[in-house]
């Protein structure tokens, strides 16, 4: 039987093969990981032309039809996710690609939110970078969130998720999306605010939203305009949906308190980037899903769909 070459591009962290077994299909494929994010298209149309089996990860290398006719080996190509945007399910049906998704069976990014607002709130990364500089005792008075109003911008799975934690913390919770309906709001057990309602009055405003043609650029100059000069708005869900121009210049000219973000709408984040120089906007490099755990997760379903693939079989989760 002939060997498959598999490549497992942009692990950042250097943990796919230590976080899901790849025993079961070393004797037919050999394993080739790509730490280092790929300069652009011609470069990963460059290093990936050899491989019949790509595992992507959501977000980071895209797969337009450009790269699937770069790319004539490919055979199998399974991403991260049950959706991947940056990865044109027409072109591998075209080209032929069997293309496949894995589950979330779990959603790391509701406590990276909440660490995001405690983050804005308490200065915890903040006061411990100061603590180990020797820098003086107690110099910033932190901001108590139990009684405060967190505005939920998107009410789905994770939205929820951050409700029932805000609750938790003792803070008053209300939520407003595009098809958002103050029965479905009632069953959550959070109230129901207009769009202009949410951002007038949140004290933290949180995007829990999925990415989409609607929802890009869904926050925007005038939404972060209405917002209280002590108010924080914190977004782990896609860079894209909030106006990054409009978020840099309220946060330059300290309209509102700050910012905690986790994605952007370029990542990895350029190194020059403007954001990177406001000392009131806490940033991540897009964790919210990043725990061994998770990521285990993923590429475990990924063996599965190899060894079903080179056995001859239909691999699970097919998604064209």
């Amino acid at each position: 039987m002939t060997r498959l070459r598999c490549a497992i591009p942009d692990d950042y962290f250097d943990i796919a093969l230590s976080v899901a077994d790849w025993s079961t299909i070393r004797d037919r494929v050999d394993i080739t990981v790509f730490k280092e994010p790929f300069a652009n298209e011609a470069a990963a149309a460059d290093m990936l032309k050899d491989f019949e089996i790509i595992c992507a990860m959501r977000e980071r290398t895209a797969f337009p039809r450009s790269l699937f006719e770069a790319l004539p080996k490919l055979k199998l190509l399974i991403t991260s996710g049950m959706r991947n945007a940056s990865i044109d399910s027409e072109a591998a049906k075209d080209r032929n690609v069997v293309y496949c998704g894995t589950q979330y069976t779990r959603d790391p990014t509701a406590p990276l939110t909440m660490g995001l607002i405690l983050e804005l709130t308490r200065g915890i990364g903040r006061e411990n970078a100061r603590m180990h500089a020797g820098e003086p005792w107690q110099v910033f008075a932190g901001t108590e969130i139990e009684g405060k109003t967190l505005g939920v911008v998107g009410l789905g799975k994770l939205g929820s998720k951050i409700a029932g934690l805000a609750r938790a913390f003792g803070m008053n919770v209300i939520a407003w999306s595009p098809n958002l309906t103050p029965e479905k709001c009632k069953e959550a057990g959070v109230g129901y605010a207009s769009k202009e309602e949410l951002f007038s009055t949140a004290d933290i405003v949180t995007i829990h939203v999925v990415l989409s043609q609607r929802s890009r650029g869904l926050v925007g100059a005038a939404d972060l305009a209405r917002m209280k000069p002590t108010a924080y708005l914190v977004n782990t869900a896609r860079g894209p949906i909030v106006d990054e121009d409009a978020l840099l210049e309220v946060l330059k000219q300290k309209k509102i308190a700050g910012a905690g973000v986790d994605v952007f709408s370029v990542e990895p984040l350029p190194v020059d980037h403007p954001f990177r120089k406001l000392d009131n906007l806490v940033l991540t490099p897009h964790l919210g899903y990043a725990t061994k755990e998770s990521l285990g997760i993923h590429y475990s379903q990924m063996v599965e769909c190899i060894d079903a693939f080179t056995k001859g079989g239909e691999p699970p989760r097919r998604l064209a």
